[in-house]
């Protein structure tokens, strides 16, 4: 059975804001139209609902920052706390790209500033150097399970602080727009499709997931996945959109 021709693509995020982004490669090379829109979005938790979990920014003499959204939230909340981040406070940074970034507040060589390599894991044998510090974790509600998990087995002192959350956002002016195809990067995204479209019938629309916890999600909706990333030959999601779509273009 032959495929059928690909002609629009609605990827579940903000549109990239490089020039060369693969996807901008990927509609020039093959002709076809490329739609952004994030199917989810963060919003940040007030200074209060912090305060509610018992959280009392003084009492920490470290950060584990994951993310940009997490250095973002712990300045955020701090500032509505009025509370004045000390010098000697201790960053541990999840990857080189949110040490970077951590730079928008603070002065970088006035500050203890530790840098992992790329998952979380790599931060351990920093954090476990440190074990007598008091860790706090600004992070999201939706936590991955390795965080917890390594820092339970390092002994350290640590807190986790929901300051920021990820929650579904509106996509009703898209009742009536059909794509071929839907690409998915997370396991929220495809829930926001069926809870902004409880009756989503896929039929035609070709759907592309990313990573084997959106994979699970996409099965568990009951949806057919007709791009899968990564892979041993598409490593890359655009990767395995241009394989798919040269195939299903085909004349």
């Amino acid at each position: 059975m032959s495929k059928l021709k690909v002609k629009t693509i609605l990827v579940s995020q903000p549109e990239p804001k490089v020039e060369n982004s693969p996807y901008f490669e990927l509609q020039n090379k093959l002709k076809v139209k490329v739609d952004f829109r994030p199917f989810i979005h963060v919003e940040g938790v007030s200074a209060k609902e912090v305060r509610a979990q018992k959280i009392d920014l003084s009492k920490f003499t470290a950060i584990i920052l994951t993310s940009r959204n997490s250095v973002d939230h712990f300045f955020r909340v701090a500032e509505e706390m009025r509370y004045k981040v000390p010098e000697d406070l201790k960053y541990f940074c999840q990857s080189e790209a949110v040490a970077f970034y951590l730079q928008r507040y603070v002065v970088y060589r006035k500050r203890k500033i530790y840098v992992g390599q790329k998952q979380f894991a790599d931060l351990a044998p920093l954090i476990k150097k440190y074990k007598n510090e008091t860790f706090l974790l600004p992070n999201t509600d939706q936590l991955k399970a390795d965080v917890p998990e390594t820092l339970d087995k390092l002994g350290v002192e640590w807190k986790q602080g929901i300051f920021y959350k990820t929650v579904v956002s509106d996509l009703s002016d898209l009742k009536d727009v059909y794509y071929d195809i839907l690409a998915f990067y997370s396991p929220t995204g495809i829930r926001s499709l069926f809870e902004n479209f409880p009756d989503f019938e896929q039929n035609d629309t070709r759907i592309a997931v990313f990573g084997n916890t959106t994979k699970q999600e996409a099965l568990d909706k009951g949806l057919r996945i007709d791009i899968l990333a990564p892979t041993p030959e598409t490593p890359s999601m655009t990767g395995a959109l241009e394989k798919y779509i040269v195939e299903a273009n085909k004349k």
